[in-house]
């Protein structure tokens, strides 16, 4: 055998050992590979059971939750009360009908309107009553809100807005209304009353001088806030009977005088009287004002609490007299009100005031303005300390009683058929005059002013005698003239309290009253204005509260 060939027979040899090797380590890799297989079969199937199992589960509580929701909620569909768990305003109402809730609310809440709310700051106090606030609770609505708790047609949600209720508890709160235009009326009278309250600049003509005040930084009522204060006492749960608000303020500087605006206010050019005809008319004479505008400015340059500018007035070459005939012949109206004579003080006050009026002219289109006109209440003007309201008391005052004259005045205006443009009620009624026929005017703070809406010009006349004052007011008839009165109407009585003061001057169980207590009100007063008898119009002038006027006792604590 060649050499060759034997290399051949050798290769094939080995070439087939290979193969036969490749097939057992094949073999053993299957063998391996099955085993393997086997090895994970088990797991899997464990884990396929065990996730059957929970899915099991699942399907389980979801049907037990569905079907106990289901009858949880037809169990309260059927139920026509109040679910568990509920309140409104902090009073329960859990498994009352509507009509049950409403009753037992509004019985609540109508005991409310008897309530007070004292409003403090600093010795000042005042009230207001939940009747005068004309305070009115939704009550409805709440209920409303409560009843559909658990009843909006999901299932699941009202399930769980029922059990939400059940275990935490769901209160659902009372809006309240109020009058807003009351707050601002409670927050003037506070301007005008409290210690220390911000006094606006002014100015007045006093015969041929110009006073101008430069007013003072003061307090002013927050009223955004008063009104939020108020609305949390409605609203809250009452835990006390004394329901009390800290007057909120803040400090603010008076308004800066403005002497462009005064000097356009009080110049005037001046004016011979004449007449017109168709028809005929008077035009009363006008005096004419100026003052050096340049040099006011150059004084206003200097802080000071009161200016005082030299007026040039100048007389017309024609007066009424001249004309030879009465410009103001008609009365068109006239008011007056009683005075104790016997009070001297209070006497000269409303005199100087009356005096200060008397003769004023009014051309169509102008405006009066009591604290313009009357000026400053001052010792050097010559008034005197007499009786005025404060914090619920009659005391002194400087000025007092020149309120009875603006208050006069205002009824006359509203019988002229004039505009009010500004006036207030007092924070107690006035002796003097019906409530809702009152206008309070203090210097820098609250002005009683109106327009001459009429064709022709205006007089005011005022006196002051034999315990009546009176005002009236003189021009000429418009072509139709119409009869104007007042009429009010009584919407809220507001009980007064007692305040007892121990005296250890007076024998124990002596009692003397320092001060009758009266009750306030609430009034809203109208102007009627009727034509040949008949009512052509009616109209709302005011809303006005006044606060009752506590009694005041002493009483004997002494031996």
């Amino acid at each position: 055998m060649s050499k060759i060939e034997e290399k051949s027979k050798e290769v094939k040899k080995d070439s087939k050992e290979n193969i036969e090797k490749d097939h057992i380590i094949e073999k053993k890799d299957k063998e391996i590979h099955k085993k393997d297989e086997e090895k994970d079969i088990v797991p899997i199937k464990i884990k396929s059971k065990k996730y059957n199992i929970i899915i099991a589960i699942i399907i389980i509580l979801i049907a037990f939750i569905v079907i106990f929701s289901t009858i949880f909620s037809i169990i309260n569909i059927t139920n026509s009360k109040m679910m568990k768990g509920i309140s409104i305003g902090g009073v329960n109402v859990s498994n009352l009908s509507k009509e049950d809730a409403e009753n037992t609310l509004k019985e609540i809440y109508n005991a409310k309107a008897e309530k007070q709310i004292y409003l403090t700051n600093g010795d000042f106090e005042t009230t207001v009553s939940y009747e005068s606030l004309e305070v009115e609770y939704q009550i409805e609505n709440a209920i409303k809100k409560a009843y559909n708790i658990g009843r909006t047609g999901n299932i699941f949600k009202d399930n769980f807005e029922i059990l939400k209720s059940m275990i935490f508890k769901n209160n659902i709160e009372i809006e309240a209304t109020i009058d807003t235009e009351m707050v601002n009326q409670i927050s003037q009278n506070i301007n005008n009353n409290i210690t220390g309250a911000v006094e606006q600049s002014s100015y007045y003509i006093d015969g041929d001088k110009l006073i101008i005040t430069s007013g003072k930084e003061g307090l002013k009522v927050d009223e955004e806030q008063l009104l939020a204060n108020i609305y949390t006492i409605l609203t809250q749960e009452e835990n006390e009977t004394r329901q009390t608000i800290e007057i909120p303020t803040q400090i603010v500087k008076p308004d800066k005088i403005d002497i462009d605006q005064i000097y356009k206010e009080v110049h005037k050019e001046p004016q011979d009287a004449y007449y017109t005809t168709n028809p005929f008319t008077i035009h009363p004479e006008v005096n004419g004002v100026d003052f050096d505008l340049e040099l006011a400015r150059n004084m206003l340059e200097e802080e000071k609490e009161e200016y005082e500018i030299a007026l040039i007035i100048t007389q017309p070459e024609k007066t009424i007299k001249d004309l030879g005939t009465e410009a103001f012949p008609d009365k068109l109206s006239t008011y007056s009100s009683k005075y104790a004579e016997s009070n001297v003080n209070r006497t000269t006050n409303l005199k100087l005031a009356s005096q200060k009026i008397n003769g004023t002219i009014l051309l169509p289109g102008e405006e009066f303005s009591y604290n313009k006109v009357v000026g400053e209440r001052t010792i050097q003007a010559g008034y005197k300390e007499a009786s005025v309201y404060s914090n619920g008391q009659v005391v002194n005052g400087l000025g007092g009683g020149i309120c009875q004259i603006s208050s006069t005045l205002y009824n006359a205006v509203i019988m002229a058929n004039l505009e009010v443009t500004d006036r207030r009620n007092h924070q107690f009624i006035a002796p003097y005059v019906p409530a809702g026929q009152d206008a309070t005017v203090v210097y820098g703070s609250q002005d009683f002013k109106f327009v001459n809406t009429r064709s022709y010009p205006i007089r005011l006349e005022a006196t002051v005698s034999n315990g009546i004052a009176t005002i009236s007011v003189w021009g000429i008839k418009e072509e139709t003239e119409y009869e104007v009165s007042f009429e009010t109407k009584n919407i809220a009585t507001i009980s007064y309290t007692t305040q007892y003061i121990e005296d250890p001057n007076l024998p124990v169980g002596q009692q003397v009253v320092v001060q009758s207590g009266s009750n306030g009100r609430k009034v809203e007063a109208y102007k009627v204005v009727k034509l040949n008898g008949q009512i052509v119009s009616k109209t709302l002038l005011s809303k006005d509260s006044y606060n009752p006027m506590k009694k005041i006792v002493r009483v004997g604590t002494g031996q």
